[in-house]
């Protein structure tokens, strides 16, 4: 198994849930890493820099930064996401069409453009999926299709780089207790907690154990797609729920 002592690595959306537990595996790992958020002061990171990957001003001056600091990189991890609401297409809004497919999808990209000059060979880029990405489900439209092109891009990205040393990893979670829900239902601490009422969900370490798995195969070993959900779960909506 190889390691990550004395390799560098750049995590989106860091300062909480899934990206925080990441940063935390890599630099458990021996990575250095530098995180990017919009609220710095939650960054846990050897290097807290603030990023807005909807900005793409923002992203060029994190990687600037990241990249000089760091002194090089291995790793980037694409996680910032999120999802608003859950309403019929029709109900939806052009703002929040906007800022879900800018943060998943243009985000993503623009950051992988930036960071793919920098990574060194042997270097991985993974990029935070969903089951969403896999499967579609209602009152769901903007999120799914956000994630049905990380996936597409992860694929065609793949192709794009055969031949070069470089890694590329599509991670697609199904349920997992995060600040995700909460930020989908605008802040309604009643609607989050149903989300993961009467069941075992995964939690971001969970899902970081996967990420370290993937960043960690023999050099000649690329995962392309790992999907990992709770036992109870096996489609973005089917899941048993206990008393």
């Amino acid at each position: 198994m190889a390691g990550l002592e004395g390799k560098t690595a750049i995590v989106t959306g860091a300062s909480s849930g899934i990206g925080a537990a990441i940063a935390r595996a890599l630099a458990g790992a021996g990575a250095r890493v530098a995180g990017g958020a919009r609220r710095t002061d939650r960054l846990e990171t050897d290097l807290k820099l603030e990023l807005d990957v909807t900005d793409p001003a923002s992203c060029e001056r994190f990687v600037s930064q990241a990249v000089e600091e760091l002194q090089g990189l291995h790793i980037l991890v694409n996680n910032a996401g999120l999802g608003l609401g859950r309403d019929p297409f029709d109900a939806s809004t052009e703002e929040d069409e906007e800022t879900v497919l800018e943060t998943n999808v243009h985000g993503l990209m623009r950051m992988t453009r930036l960071c793919l000059p920098h990574i060194r060979d042997g270097g991985h880029i993974l990029n935070m999926g969903s089951i969403a990405g896999r499967q579609a489900y209602e009152n769901a439209a903007v999120y799914v299709t956000s994630k049905f092109a990380v996936r597409g891009f992860s694929y065609a990205l793949r192709e794009d780089l055969l031949g070069r040393p470089i890694h590329v990893t599509t991670v697609d979670p199904g349920l997992v207790e995060s600040n995700f829900s909460r930020v989908r239902f605008r802040g309604d601490e009643e609607k989050a907690k149903a989300v993961y009422a009467n069941v075992e969900p995964l939690t971001p370490d969970d899902v970081a154990e996967c990420v370290l798995f993937a960043l960690t195969r023999p050099p000649h070993v690329n995962v392309d797609e790992l999907v990992v959900k709770a036992l109870a779960q096996s489609s973005p909506v089917r899941i048993v729920r206990g008393a």
